[in-house]
């Protein structure tokens, strides 16, 4: 079994997600490539894909959705994850929950490549990474900084995939 993991990611913590998807495919015996969506070329070489994206102001990356729509034909057969990168900060807090609903772009992302599923995974947020405006107002909700992601629950949706991919095989 052969698989693309792609993830879209401005500041790098969601291909972090991305690679620690391939690890646990890896582990389970997939080969796994992992790639910047811009960097995947046509398909043929893969029987599976997961394809993911950070999250801004509710909207996947365009280097994500541009891939799902140029490999939209390709899909077909194939067996497809989403997830996304994206909410920071206590998840009891009323904003933050705001920031984990689903992508607007979701639904044609579904149809598009005709997932199986998605996820969201709670993201990072580092002020270095911020400029002007965007670091200024992180002054206001210094609660949303830090590295928010789970990684047992990275892990353990990875591995669901490699038990599906398993089941159905090459």
């Amino acid at each position: 079994m052969r698989a693309l993991v792609t993830a879209a990611s401005r500041y790098g913590s969601t291909a972090e997600i991305a690679q620690m998807i391939g690890e646990v495919l890896r582990s389970r015996g997939v080969t796994v490539t992992v790639a910047a969506p811009d960097d995947v070329g046509p398909l043929a070489q893969f029987d599976a894909v997961v394809l993911g994206s950070a999250v801004y102001t509710g909207h996947w990356l365009h280097p994500a959705i541009g891939l799902a729509r140029r490999v939209a034909t390709e899909l077909p057969g194939r067996p497809v994850w989403l997830f996304s990168s994206g909410p920071v900060g206590d998840p009891g807090r009323k904003l933050v929950q705001q920031m984990g609903a689903d992508p607007v772009d979701l639904p044609a992302l579904v149809t598009a490549t005709g997932a199986r599923g998605h996820t969201m995974f709670a993201g990072k947020l580092d002020r270095r990474n911020l400029h002007g405006l965007q670091r200024a107002t992180l002054w206001v909700f210094r609660s949303l900084e830090g590295d928010f992601r789970d990684q047992d629950a990275i892990r353990g949706w990875a591995q669901s995939i490699a038990e599906q991919l398993a089941a159905v095989g090459p």
